[in-house]
């Protein structure tokens, strides 16, 4: 197969396969040659039985891939791409194509499977509508990952990898936080794709934790918590909870006095030990008053 990063390469192949752009998919496939060895170098863990794969594309990150790693799990939501992932990894016996929406697959048992109790690099380019929602099911399934490395949308990368309790901080940057260790690799301009979209991408690397840095007595409590925290971000932290979570706003501002923080806080202030701290104090508040 000719280099698949040369435009003039791709467009003959998706004319031979009479292949159209799905815009509600978000396909813009890479053209810059040097983004997919290191994207394949950066997720490579000796630890790891095999590396997978969202959204295959024509198979470029996947190739880079195959020669990575002994086994490569790829998925493609897109029938259509199927014939020229055919054609494409022709050449490689060690990559198997799951033509399946990896949010509806189970993953876990897949992995069990496939590379025989060994953790999973995943290597993704994923598309920008996606992307929050394909990073939580990783983080939140309980996955045997060894890391999770991603092209994602620029200002995304800035707010997944920004430091808790900073400005750019949100309910997803906690969230990442608690699950990995998240950091920026390198940028990939907008014109490394075709068609090109309108904003720049970054590579980041989000680094799993084997366990959490912070404890909490009730997990679900507690990223209840995040998420009513930042649910009204421009408010303070008493009102956006209270409304939030349906508790009085004094039952908040009590809790928030009991660990030491100001009436006048807002969520991005608070750190991950914050959150967990308030979590739990409200939990035995409520147990408490119940």
């Amino acid at each position: 197969m000719n280099d698949l990063s040369n435009p003039a390469t791709i467009r003959a192949l998706l004319a031979r396969h009479n292949f159209k752009f799905t815009k509600a998919l978000g396909q813009n496939f890479l053209i810059n040659p040097s983004v997919c060895p290191r994207m394949a170098e950066a997720c490579f863990s000796e630890n790891a039985g095999g590396a997978v794969e969202i959204g295959a594309g024509i198979g470029i990150l996947t190739r880079e891939l195959c020669k990575t790693f002994p086994k490569v799990l790829s998925f493609e939501i897109d029938n259509a791409l199927m014939p020229i992932l055919n054609e494409t990894l022709a050449g490689f016996g060690n990559v198997e194509i799951i033509n399946a929406d990896v949010l509806k697959t189970d993953l876990a048992e897949l992995l069990l499977e496939k590379f025989g109790g060994k953790p999973a690099s995943v290597c993704a380019n994923l598309p920008y509508y996606i992307t929050s929602p394909v990073i939580m099911f990783l983080l939140e399934s309980g996955l045997n990952l060894e890391n999770i490395t991603v092209m994602i949308q620029r200002e995304v990368a800035d707010r997944l990898c920004a430091e808790v309790g900073s400005p750019l901080s949100g309910a997803i940057t906690a969230a990442v936080h608690y699950y990995a260790v998240p950091e920026k690799l390198f940028r990939v301009s907008s014109g490394s794709f075709m068609p090109p979209p309108k904003v720049d991408s970054t590579v980041i690397r989000l680094n799993i934790r084997r366990a959490p840095p912070v404890e909490v007595a009730d997990e679900e409590a507690f990223f209840r918590l995040i998420r009513a925290a930042f649910s009204q971000r421009r408010k303070t932290a008493v009102n956006s909870l209270s409304a939030g979570l349906g508790l009085p706003k004094e039952t908040v501002a009590h809790a928030l006095d009991s660990c030491g923080f100001e009436q006048n806080i807002r969520a991005e202030r608070f750190s991950l030990e914050d959150f967990a701290r308030l979590a739990d104090t409200l939990n035995m508040y409520g147990q408490t008053q119940s």
